[in-house]
């Protein structure tokens, strides 16, 4: 036996310390070692992830929750892609209706499309319906038919297209594919009269499926009262 042994000699405590070999890695680290951490090294590794998710249960990504930030993407995105045509305004320019006016928009949808006052109503109740999109349309391509210099006729047709007719825009107009095929063939050399086929396809979709809910709506009842009340009492 050693004599310091026997003569009950024991070394420094810095004899029997561990051998420092580096950091241990996070996953050799013992439960109790990673319930003592500290709150400055906790604040230390948030800190290191500023842009951790608050919908993130868990916290352990810069940002798990990839559906809200794929939402707030999409809903810029449209935004950004919102109507390019400034040259049709929020109403058109009109005088006042007259109590003979709006009657005469529940004769027929014609009268009622002829008519700046009676377009303003209209279009006010397709936004209640969501479906505005069919009314700026239509406006477009009225808008196009004046034009005759061809850059401008170029331009305001790709705008057209890209606002109304791509299966990418938010204000897509239903269409069958027979005109879409068309209007791509002829997007290569655009003339004014190119949508118009298109435009009496949304035409008739307003007048079959929105004009009779119009009709009924309380807008148009209201202006109808309104507009006899105002001549019964001059």
């Amino acid at each position: 036996m050693c004599f310091r042994k026997r003569n009950g000699y024991r070394p420094p405590d810095h004899f029997n310390a561990k051998i420092y070999t580096g950091p241990v890695p996070a996953e050799r680290e013992s439960p109790m070692a990673r319930s003592e951490t500290s709150p400055s090294r906790a604040q230390q590794a948030s800190a290191q992830r500023p842009n951790a998710c608050c919908f993130c249960w868990c916290c352990c990504c810069s940002c798990s929750c990839l559906t809200v930030r794929n939402e707030d993407e999409n809903r810029s995105r449209r935004k950004s892609r919102e109507t390019k045509l400034e040259t049709i305004p929020n109403c058109e320019a009109c005088t006042k209706p007259t109590v003979e006016e709006i009657r005469l928009w529940a004769q027929s949808f014609d009268k009622l499309m002829k008519n700046p006052a009676g377009r303003n109503v209209f279009r006010e109740f397709l936004r209640t319906e969501y479906s505005e999109e069919n009314m700026l349309f239509w406006l477009a391509c009225e808008d196009l038919k004046k034009e005759i210099n061809k850059s401008t006729i170029e331009e305001k047709a790709r705008l057209i297209y890209e606002d109304y007719i791509s299966i990418l825009s938010p204000k897509e107009v239903s269409l069958d594919s027979r005109v879409r095929e068309v209007i791509n063939r002829k997007m290569q050399d655009p003339t004014p009269h190119i949508f118009e086929d298109a435009q009496l396809q949304i035409y008739t979709l307003m007048h079959r499926d929105s004009y009779p809910r119009f009709l009924n709506s309380s807008i148009y009842r209201s202006l109808v009262q309104g507009g006899s009340r105002s001549s019964s009492e001059s």
